[in-house]
């Protein structure tokens, strides 16, 4: 509970988020880099979800997850990107209470969704690999759409929760906000309220959106790398477990990063860390998933192929007819 000395008291109306504030003659360069990573994890993702969409071949459980993460980390990226870009450009790191708590939703309700769709999406992996006699029984269209929604609607629901909570509470102190984005554990030092329960109650949220999907994630790599192991053909086996591997990467560098900057104590050395691992799952990990998911693969590099056949072929047309 709030101290009764704090009706008097002013609540902050907007934050600073400091960001890169501290490398004053890298704004311009940074803000190049983040523009050109911006740019290439929007294209890599609308496309795999456009071609998903488009080609019946692509009708798959599989493909259906990956339409989904794109989807996903095409707004994940928007959510986050766009406001830092401007702070590098104008300088003006100011953000609103309403439009800081509002990133914080969006942020937050997105990471829980990725995380439980990675897990779903190594469990439909599981099933290929390692059953798959009985992969078409249980890993069909309903299934899979289930899969998807139940993890879209516990990321929300989880974070509509604690975001409300969190808006709620009264912020008197500083204004400064020590992050490139509105983030939970820097926002909430700026309270004068007692944090104690809330701080507890989002913990355990945390846990539970983080560490079951991982466990899960990975006891599906390490059974499908097991199986990997069982095949007759080196070639295939090379190629399984590399494919295998860039997977298991990406998912252990999101996992992993959460987990050091949500899940473990905040000791000096981490925190001043905490900037450079959230920009692995916030940037690495959007910019990475299109290619280590989807571009790599030969189904996706055929759709590809016919889309970008079928556009050559319709902007021909259309020269001839204007002929």
């Amino acid at each position: 509970m709030a101290n009764p000395e704090q009706g008097n008291q002013t609540s902050n109306t907007e934050f600073v988020l400091l960001g890169f504030g501290n490398l004053p003659e890298l704004q311009l360069l940074l803000f190049l880099l983040f523009l050109v990573i911006y740019f290439v994890t929007m294209a890599g993702n609308i496309l795999i979800v456009a071609l998903v969409v488009a080609d019946q071949h692509l009708h798959t459980p599989m493909y259906f997850f990956l339409g989904n993460l794109s989807c996903l980390e095409t707004c994940y990226s928007s959510t986050i990107l766009p406001r830092m870009l401007a702070g590098l450009l104008t300088g003006d790191r100011t953000i609103s209470f309403i439009e800081c708590i509002t990133q914080l939703y969006f942020f937050g309700s997105m990471v829980s969704v990725e995380c439980c769709l990675l897990s779903a999406m190594s469990y439909d992996r599981y099933l290929a690999i390692c059953k798959p006699l009985y992969y078409a029984v249980l890993m069909n269209g309903s299934i899979s759409f289930h899969l998807a929604a139940g993890s879209w609607v516990s990321g929300f629901v989880a974070c509509t929760i604690t975001t409300s909570w969190i808006s709620q509470i009264i912020y008197c102190g500083p204004n400064e906000i020590d992050h490139f984005f509105c983030d939970y554990a820097p926002l909430v030092k700026l309270s004068c309220s007692d944090t104690r329960l809330m701080t507890l109650v989002i913990f355990l949220f945390t846990s539970i959106l983080t560490l079951p999907p991982f466990l899960l994630t990975l006891a599906s790599y390490v059974c499908i790398i097991t199986t990997i192991h069982r095949i007759p053909s080196t070639a295939g086996r090379q190629k399984a477990f590399s494919t295998c591997s860039s997977h298991v990467l990406v998912v252990t560098i999101f996992y992993g990063t959460l987990i050091i900057v949500y899940l473990l104590p905040g000791t000096g050395t981490l925190r001043d860390l905490n900037k450079v691992f959230s920009l692995f799952y916030t940037v690495l990990t959007p910019l990475a998933n299109p290619l280590i998911y989807s571009l790599r693969n030969r189904e996706v590099k055929e759709a590809l192929r016919k889309a970008a056949n079928e556009a050559m072929n319709f902007i021909t047309n259309s020269k001839l007819f204007c002929i």
